[in-house]
């Protein structure tokens, strides 16, 4: 079972979402504050159920908020980022080689951010 694991940074709280192998699946932006923080959490639990707008294809179909972007990097790797209702960005992944590992990476996030137990 996944897990959100909040820290504290120089600057501020951040969380990351683990897959139940400890792999970070995604990432947040870093927060003023640790409640914040904890806010931004619930919001990926309650948007995770967004579809995934795929901008790697040419003419590809916009699709509402909340919901996943997927797209490439200048680098050439996949990524996602997690779009609130309101349309702000609430986590990002990492870059991936193929795009497969990254639609595997959006699927991890539904799966596992609904249930994740917060760990500080």
């Amino acid at each position: 079972m996944g897990k959100f694991v909040v820290r504290e940074t120089a600057t501020g709280f951040k969380f990351d979402l683990k897959a139940g192998n400890g792999e970070v699946i995604a990432t947040s932006e870093v927060y003023t504050t640790k409640a914040a923080c904890l806010k931004g959490v619930e919001s990926v639990k309650n948007n995770c159920v967004g579809d995934v707008e795929d901008q790697t294809v040419e003419g590809y179909e916009a699709v509402k908020h909340p919901k996943f972007e997927m797209y490439q990097d200048k680098a050439g790797e996949f990524r996602f980022r997690l779009k609130a209702k309101n349309g702000e960005v609430i986590a990002t992944s990492e870059g991936y080689k193929a795009k497969a590992s990254c639609e595997n990476g959006i699927a991890s996030v539904k799966k596992n951010a609904p249930e994740a137990a917060i760990e500080e």
